[in-house]
């Protein structure tokens, strides 16, 4: 049963239905909406599955998940760094209202790129919109100059110090010139464009300024905006496109909100009711409250310390299912890690926290019984014992004038003081007394004498049979 729906569930709806909508804003035109939608698809199918018990199919369906998330994350790697980037656009809208306005002299500034073209001039020229591109233009060295034929012709002939940078052009000013800009790295980009091409995709794909490339190999002129160049053949041309594309921004008039909410209404209905069929989904279980068993590990133990038991093992758990993401009660793994640095020799009192004990995702811990455990712990004691070779039978009569030794011949034990204290010796696993041969060697591992006591030695011993006379 669907619990009461709260305000905050509410503005998780609506926050998650707005964050979609931007997103599906962001990559409507490009290859990754159908990737996305699909993905949309399987992940309802997987909601479906694991609602209905397959627990085969859904098993698949989330393995495969997990491997869609990183192949779409490396295939359109362009795509998704575009949309991030557009985040700094809400930053300016709702941290800096100011509108800047663009003065720039469309015919002078139209008229003297095709003529550099012309002259096979290579040029890139950077018209900064709404975003700031102080972050993206890098390298740059400030002009702040009015703009004149004469000026971006100085700033592009071959063999200036500024020629193979962008020139920045803001407020109807010339502000930087030799400025370095982020490249492309989307794989549509045609072969047949150089750097100075891939760069102007690479600032438009992050950022809403307008970029105007020549190419001096072709002597074309080109307009980069949002990811696309097309080429532009007039002087006319341009300033329409320029103008269109740099004074629309600034004129457009206010958006009323009204107009906001109730266009494009059919992806964000939606979108909305899709949010509020996930959200029915993952809220599904909320509430739900179960009671498992959690085994009780102590960590921290001091080294002087040994401990002896634990009273209980376990404690009783009471978990609650905050959505359907949760794991189901029989799959639940739950430990309690206690802190053991406090205790000290005798019977040590310990109270079990709430934090002790890690809850999945999508659940929280409700209760735990009992609230503190009794632990018994003894001082540590180490002590060097001889090694003890555990004979099966006799020598034979030919062996009885023999003997069987060890190496190493003794070793350290280490444990509970009361229980280290009573061993004399650590015996060998059993050896057939009537198989051992003079001069041949046999490996056998030490057995740990008592629960709580242990060797210090892991590797076998060596047992020989040898003469009496003999080392």
């Amino acid at each position: 049963m669907i619990p009461p729906i709260r305000i905050q569930d509410i503005a998780d709806i609506l926050i998650m239905t707005f964050l979609l909508y931007q997103m599906y804003s962001w990559f409507r035109g490009t290859r990754a909406i159908q990737v996305l939608l699909g993905l949309g698809i399987v992940t309802l199918i997987y909601f479906a599955t694991r609602f209905l018990d397959l627990y085969m199919t859904s098993w698949v369906l989330q393995e495969l998940g997990t491997v869609l998330i990183i192949l779409i994350i490396v295939v359109f790697q362009a795509e998704i760094r575009q949309a991030l980037y557009r985040f700094s656009l809400m930053r300016h809208i709702l941290l800096d209202s100011r509108q800047d306005t663009q003065h720039s002299q469309f015919q002078e500034i139209a008229e003297t790129l095709f003529r550099m073209a012309a002259n096979k001039t290579g040029a890139l020229i950077v018209f900064q919109g709404n975003e700031s591109l102080q972050d993206l233009m890098t390298n740059g060295v400030v002009l702040d100059c009015e703009i004149s034929p004469q000026m971006l012709e100085s700033i592009f002939y071959n063999g200036a110090p500024f020629h193979d940078g962008a020139a920045l052009i803001n407020n109807g000013r010339i502000e930087k010139a030799a400025c370095h800009l982020p490249l492309s790295v989307s794989a549509d980009v045609p072969q047949h464009l150089g750097t100075r091409h891939r760069a102007a995709l690479g600032l438009s794909e992050r950022s809403d300024a307008v970029i105007v490339a020549i190419s001096e190999e072709r002597g074309e002129v080109s307009l980069v905006t949002a990811g696309a160049l097309r080429r532009v053949n007039t002087p006319t041309e341009l300033i329409m496109a320029l103008d269109e594309l740099l004074r629309s921004e600034v004129e457009c008039p206010r958006v009323t909100l009204r107009r906001r909410i109730f266009s494009n209404l059919f992806p964000k209905i939606a979108l909305l009711l899709g949010v509020c069929v996930f959200w029915g989904l993952i809220t599904v279980r909320q509430g739900q409250i179960t009671t498992v068993s959690a085994p009780v590990r102590l960590h921290g133990v001091p080294d002087g310390i040994v401990l002896l038991r634990t009273l209980p093992e376990e404690v009783t758990v009471q978990v609650k299912a905050m959505s359907s993401l949760a794991p189901a009660p029989s799959k639940l793994d739950l430990t309690a890690e206690i802190d053991a640095s406090r205790i000290t020799e005798g019977v040590t009192p310990i109270r079990v926290n709430h934090a002790d004990i890690s809850a999945p995702s999508g659940m929280t811990i409700m209760s735990v019984s009992p609230s503190s455990i009794r632990v018994s712990a003894e001082k540590k004691l180490r002590k060097r014992v001889p090694v003890k070779v555990a004979l099966k039978g006799r020598l034979s009569s030919a062996q009885s004038s023999l003997r069987v030794t060890c190496e190493p011949d003794s070793v350290y034990i280490e444990g509970a003081a009361s229980q280290v204290s009573q061993i004399a010796a650590v015996a060998t696993e059993d050896i057939d007394a009537a198989q051992l041969k003079r001069g041949k060697e046999y490996l056998k591992n030490l057995r740990v004498p008592e629960k709580q006591v242990t060797v210090l030695h892991e590797a076998p011993v060596t047992i020989r049979l040898l003469g009496r006379n003999s080392r």
